[in-house]
């Protein structure tokens, strides 16, 4: 499990780590792993010109102690200082190292730009010398110390100029902005390095393939279809009859053991796939809305009345009020239809309107995007790193909602279902598309061979 903690949660283990080790020892073993990562990115150490844009925090600290471990390996070392009060042993070292603090207008070009401008405890965005700086050295690779800085490190906000890395290199735990959108993509890679921290509860989690593997739903030797759960489909209408191909499609990738589908476009679905039964009956769990158009409000009220989890998809949500145990699963613009708000907003603010919409509607609610946000009433959230730009093609949300469906219905939680069926989609498109584009059918197609690597 990635894990991801607050700052507040960060400083307190280190300040408990702190007095039993000697000064200064968590920030030589930060800045150690800083200089190990930027050594890898340079093909020879030697020579290769590495700029460090230095302010006032510790990350300055980490980026001038980084630099001086370079330095002495035979790296150009330069470092731009943005603030009167970078810290003083690290610079010093620096420069017993052999590296020069130069003007920015004196810098060379370098292959490397090392973030170390604002700390963890910085404010959003950027003052004006730092924007110049980050923008006199384009084609560098940029290295973030920690976080980009400019980002809000809390709640994946950004508000203002801030960094943009190829990669950024984090001591002891994620933080929030490191899975969080918008400011997880201004992240890049993310590196951890381990520096011994003793942390809580993490504020934000992302299932890793063997998390997801522990959790997947697997049948057992006296096990038949109806033991492993059968998902209920109400999906498409005259007018979007493919939904209801694709939401079967992903219900029908073999994690539940059976599906039945109930809707207008019966002679589509039993074409794509022959096993799915037609008609009404006993069921697990229900999807409902995906393509629903003017069939969704009744399909809710008749799934809600079937008292089994469900999964509340498209068209459905605007008809969904609170109080069943339910996946809700919009993008970005159908959240803030249902919370009255800009979409822009939500995408500003992702985090904050996830919770939100889960405590209102008391529901685990899926905020589809680059990293899908799992958010439960109880606050816990979960974020899929899992996919590729590609799935942002049409069906693919149909996909993802027959997939929760029937791990919802083989026994799964609502907030595990949610989570898995999220991780496991994003994981198939990969998977489907080799590094180009890719159709929604694909997606459902390859879960099974996405699951068996899982599991093998």
């Amino acid at each position: 499990m990635r894990a991801a903690h607050t700052v507040e949660q960060v400083r307190a283990a280190e300040a408990a780590l702190i007095g039993s080790l000697p000064e200064g020892t968590l920030m030589q073993r930060a800045a150690a792993g800083l200089a190990v990562v930027i050594a890898d990115l340079l093909d020879e150490v030697y020579g290769a010109p590495v700029l460090l844009l230095v302010g006032s925090g510790d990350n300055g600290g980490d980026a001038l102690y980084a630099g001086a471990m370079l330095a002495r390996r035979g790296a150009r070392v330069e470092a731009v200082l943005l603030s009167e009060n970078a810290h003083p042993a690290g610079l010093a070292a620096l420069q017993r190292a052999g590296g020069r603090v130069v003007a920015l207008a004196e810098a060379h070009q370098p292959l490397v730009l090392v973030d170390g401008i604002v700390g963890i405890g910085g404010r959003p965005g950027l003052g004006d010398d730092a924007v110049a700086a980050l923008g006199a050295f384009p084609g560098a690779l940029v290295v973030a110390v920690d976080t980009p800085s400019g980002v809000e490190v809390d709640t994946g906000r950004i508000d203002g100029p801030h960094v943009a890395a190829d990669l950024t290199v984090t001591f002891g735990t994620h933080k929030i902005c490191h899975l969080v959108d918008p400011a997880a993509e201004a992240c890049g890679v993310v590196h951890l390095v381990d520096i011994g921290l003793d942390l809580p509860t993490p504020a934000v989690t992302a299932l890793q393939p063997a998390d997801v593997a522990a959790l997947l739903p697997r049948p057992g030797p006296f096990d038949q279809k109806y033991t492993r759960g059968v998902v209920g489909v109400h999906a498409g209408s005259a007018a979007y009859p493919g939904a209801a191909v694709l939401c079967t499609s992903g219900a029908g990738s073999g994690l539940a053991g059976m599906v039945r589908y109930v809707g207008s476009a019966a002679d589509a679905v039993r074409t794509r796939q022959p096993e799915i039964v037609v008609g009404e009956g006993r069921v697990q769990a229900w999807v409902v809305g995906s393509g629903g158009d003017a069939d969704a409000a009744e399909a809710l009220e008749k799934a809600l009345a079937d008292g089994v989890p469900l999964v509340v998809d498209a068209d459905a949500l605007r008809h969904f009020s609170t109080g069943a145990d339910a996946v809700l699963t919009p993008h970005a613009g159908e959240l803030a239809a249902m919370l009255g708000v800009d979409r822009a907003e939500v995408e500003a603010d992702q985090l904050r309107h996830a919770r939100q919409a889960a405590e209102r509607f008391d529901s685990v609610v899926v905020l589809k995007g680059r990293h899908t946000l799992i958010a439960h009433p109880d606050g816990r959230i979960r974020a899929t790193t899992s996919g590729v730009p590609w799935l942002a093609t049409a069906g693919a949300g149909d996909v993802l909602a027959g997939l929760t469906g029937s791990l919802l219905a083989a026994g799964l939680d609502a907030f595990d279902a949610a989570s898995v069926g999220s991780w496991l989609h994003g994981a198939a498109a990969t998977y489907a598309s080799s590094g180009g584009p890719l159709i929604a059918s694909t997606v459902a197609d390859v879960i099974p061979a996405v699951v068996r690597e899982l599991l093998a």
